[in-house]
């Protein structure tokens, strides 16, 4: 492969060098979260800011640890995932927002993805449809205990990944619109927790690079509880997915830790 960094050591996109950040590394989408998320580490220090991806690495309970931005969509994702493995991350933690699927998931909950549906573009470049996008089971039970440690309501299940956020949302003014409606309703039907557009990606990419990942995801709101005029209030506060993402690498660190002994 060309070297696009022209010898600086650093990759190409993420601007880091090996060894500048923790093989626990947490994935927001928005720049703009990751100071609020080192801000949870023992001395965060910025480590790069290139275009979507801002990367700050500090510790927690001794241990180096990293943030790094990865932009909206999965090629930006794959990307981000793919450069942090080479700098020596193994493990990735996801923290975003999704829209709820099911009525039971309202504004504010969590959701913690065991699954995601490929219907996005990015993960066709790495794997056949026929491979399943998986969490790693110990980094979702992590976050699952997490969750229930620091007492927020959150679920567990299938999310789905798209590439276009209109095209959830307008789906009646897209020339596909007849597709997109279809595919929607038999994901509901399903019992899809979620939409989103990172994790289908995240996982297939970390499958297919040996390492382990996770998500857990801030519902923003329900548009099928909109549909029903059911209450459906607005939550915009990553605060719990950020300390539950915190708690669960804490959680993997004392286990990967013991496993070591």
């Amino acid at each position: 492969m060309v070297d696009y960094s022209e010898g600086s050591g650093r990759l190409y996109h993420i601007q880091v060098a090996p060894g500048e950040v923790g093989r626990y590394v947490i994935l927001p989408g928005d720049p703009k979260r990751c100071a609020k998320i080192a801000a949870y580490f023992d001395d965060p220090v910025l480590v790069a800011d290139n275009r979507e991806y801002v990367t700050y690495t500090g510790t927690l309970d001794g241990v180096k640890v990293s943030v790094t931005s990865t932009g909206i969509g999965g090629p930006s994702a794959s990307i981000a995932v793919e450069e942090l493995k080479r700098c020596g991350a193994d493990t990735f933690i996801r923290v975003g927002t999704c829209g709820g699927m099911q009525l039971e998931v309202c504004g504010g909950d969590l959701v913690i993805a065991t699954g995601a549906i490929r219907a996005e573009g990015t993960s066709k470049e790495y794997a056949p449809i026929e491979y399943p996008a998986v969490a790693d089971f110990d980094v979702t039970i992590a976050l699952r205990e997490a969750a229930k440690k620091l007492g927020f309501t959150s679920h567990l299940g299938v999310v789905q990944c798209k590439d276009s956020f209109y095209g959830q949302h307008e789906p009646e003014v897209k020339p596909i619109g007849y597709d997109l409606l279809n595919k929607w309703d038999a994901w509901v039907k399903c019992g899809c927790m979620a939409s989103e557009m990172e994790s289908a990606a995240l996982f297939i990419v970390s499958s297919c690079l040996k390492v382990r990942s996770g998500t857990v995801l801030l519902t923003v709101a329900n548009q099928e509880r909109a549909k029903l005029n059911m209450p459906n209030k607005q939550a915009h506060d990553t605060s719990a997915a950020i300390q539950t993402a915190v708690e669960a690498i804490r959680m993997l660190i004392k286990a990967d830790g013991e496993k070591a002994e």
